[in-house]
């Protein structure tokens, strides 16, 4: 198995997003208290649960994102694809029924929907 970089304009897209996600990943498994932060989460007093479950988030994104890069496989890049568009379908079930129209969440929304759509759109021959 060698590691190469993606010449394929729909394919190094895909990459790419799994890029961002390795990042995302890895911010959430070495700095939690800060991704909880920037997620409008805060921890109660005396309980650490919280960053077992941010670092153990973040450790899965990073995670299915590195095989992404590695294997360089579209159903790889389908699965991250998949997650992040169920991420934003609840992204919008929340803005519609919870109350959190916000521009920080809509600014994450569409941060969701392009990481979808660009492994997505590779999978699936759009790209």
């Amino acid at each position: 198995m060698e590691f190469y970089i993606p010449t394929e304009t729909g394919e190094f897209l895909a990459f790419c997003a799994a890029a961002v996600t390795v990042l995302f990943g890895l911010f959430a498994l070495f700095a939690p208290g800060t991704a909880l932060k920037l997620g409008g989460l805060q921890m109660r007093d005396g309980s650490r649960e919280g960053y077992a479950f941010a670092r153990s988030a973040g450790g899965f994104y990073a995670g299915i994102a590195i095989v992404a890069l590695l294997m360089a496989q579209s159903w790889i890049y389908m699965a991250i694809g998949g997650g992040f568009a169920l991420a934003a379908f609840g992204r919008i079930l929340s803005l519609m029924s919870d109350g959190s129209f916000t521009a920080k969440n809509l600014l994450v929304l569409a941060v969701q929907a392009v990481l979808a759509a660009l492994p997505l759109g590779y999978a699936f021959g759009f790209l």
